[in-house]
């Protein structure tokens, strides 16, 4: 049986890392130590032969997907799809300052995500119909083959859950550090397999921030 095998990986540590703030499409740019992270990746994952190397536009993906791509001789494809989850009128803002600028914000939990968006955010559906109409695309058009994806927390999330069988509202069970790799096997006949989760030579170094 044919299998397209996907590795997943998450974006590497971005500058301001230590301090929680709700990136989304805010775009921040990767730190000296993703870089790093992606170097461990590039030769962890030097001997496997890619059909192609997919990233989200925004520059803390695109940054970590070209230092693997400049090891291995390929190029990168972009997409906007790929961007992780829009947060509204908290993109880019600590915690304190959505706190302190929308009471609002008062008692929500981010398991309220998978039915209502923040401050005219994405909820967890809305991404969901966003990311994974791009993910059949891709399986289909390098079927059989072995293909690199960098993309967020969230946007692995929800890829990790539709493989899994999951609903959307278990997307926060599943951790996404900096830096970490998945692998997912694609099936002729339509059914998925986890091989790896949250792992590679960076999954015990941990993160801070889930955007």
């Amino acid at each position: 049986m044919e299998v397209t095998r996907l590795y997943l990986i998450r974006h590497g540590r971005v500058v301001g890392h230590e301090e929680p703030r709700y990136n989304g499409h805010y775009d921040v740019e990767l730190g000296e130590e993703g870089r790093r992270e992606l170097m461990r990746l590039s030769d962890y994952l030097g001997g496997v032969e890619f059909s192609a190397i997919y990233s989200s536009d925004l520059k803390r993906s695109c940054e970590s997907a070209l230092i693997l791509a400049e090891s291995w001789g390929k190029e990168v494809r972009k997409l906007s799809s790929l961007r992780e989850i829009y947060l509204g009128m908290w993109e880019g803002l600590t915690r304190d300052e959505v706190a302190e600028r929308f009471p609002s914000a008062e008692g929500f939990t981010f398991r309220d995500l998978a039915t209502r968006g923040v401050d005219g955010g994405e909820t967890l559906q809305e991404l969901r119909a966003r990311v994974m109409p791009t993910i059949m695309d891709i399986l289909r058009t390098h079927r059989g083959g072995n293909v690199c994806m960098v993309a967020h927390g969230g946007v692995n999330r929800v890829i990790l859950c539709e493989a899994m069988g999951l609903g959307i509202e278990n997307f926060f069970r599943i951790e996404q550090d900096y830096g970490c790799l998945n692998i997912i096997d694609y099936f002729s006949d339509g059914f998925s397999l986890v091989k790896l989760l949250n792992g590679g030579p960076n999954h015990n170094m941990g993160s801070t921030i889930i955007y």
